[in-house]
């Protein structure tokens, strides 16, 4: 029996690829996740997603308690077992009035992950919505190859790192993830998915977190790190994350810094190689 989620939801995310809306916080909480993210760009004076690219979490003891949430983990478990690693996270924000886009993909493009099976649990920390942006999936797109063709089109409006682009994608079947603050949406990293302009009055802020089981392994680089939430890691694929002591842990931020290049050095999608 599911912990969290209904069989139907369990049933959709298998069949769909993805699932939302789930409440994992309050919209209290929500509204002091967003103070606290709008305080942290106003004290480093540029977006966050910019400056923290993978593992976001690692340098704000906030953040790290954000990963461990129980209803996320319950929701994960209903879907990939009771053993469950988080290996990264990362903002996706659009400023009202933002002409930035995130082009069709997939996740898997570049994780390197053996075998292909990855989870994104997207939580709102304002409301993502049509109007503002909002995720959206090609549904049952998981099914298909780990890896699509991907062109990468380094667009300076689309805020992936490569704007890598699968072209040709037929929209008829295009499901809207909407949520409001305090719910999430959890998708797999084969799912074809994107998100529109926001040109909206409102910020669309949003925060992924990247989970895998720990029989998942990374093989695109040696010294793969991450955090064992929650249950037992049986296979040893996975280093443990340094967690911050304080906010801005500076030993975190060096971590961070190491994990950003050793990813964009190193993460190639297979057609490349």
């Amino acid at each position: 029996m599911p912990k969290l989620l209904t069989d139907e939801q369990v049933d959709r995310y298998h069949t769909q690829g993805a699932i939302a809306p789930i409440k994992v916080i309050e919209a209290e909480e929500a509204d002091d996740f967003r103070r606290k993210f709008e305080d942290l760009e106003q004290e480093i004076g540029c977006e966050a997603q910019s400056k923290f690219r993978i593992k976001a979490h690692l340098p704000f003891p906030w953040l790290t308690k954000l990963t461990r949430n129980s209803k996320i983990l319950d929701a994960i478990e209903d879907l990939i077992g009771p053993d469950i690693v988080v290996w990264g996270s990362s903002f996706f924000t659009k400023k009202a009035n933002d002409h930035r886009f995130v082009s069709w993909h997939q996740d898997s493009t570049y994780y390197g992950f053996d075998p292909a099976e990855s989870i994104t649990a997207w939580v709102a920390f304002s409301d993502s919505t049509r109007e503002t942006g909002c995720v959206r999936i090609i549904p049952g797109s998981h099914e298909g190859d780990a890896v699509m063709k991907h062109v990468e089109t380094f667009d300076p409006d689309n805020l992936l790192a490569r704007g890598q682009t699968i072209e040709g994608v037929d929209e008829n079947e295009v499901v809207d993830l909407e949520l409001r603050a305090g719910e999430m949406s959890v998708h797999h990293n084969k799912t074809v998915h994107s998100s529109m302009p926001n040109p909206s009055n409102m910020p669309r802020i949003g925060y992924a977190i990247h989970i895998c089981a720990p029989h998942v392994r990374q093989t695109q680089f040696e010294g793969a790190t991450g955090t064992l939430v929650r249950g037992e890691d049986n296979f040893g694929h996975w280093a443990p994350d340094i967690e911050a002591k304080e906010h801005m842990d500076p030993e975190c931020l060096a971590a961070l810094d190491v994990a950003w290049e050793r990813y964009r050095t190193s993460m190639k999608a297979p057609y490349e190689q």
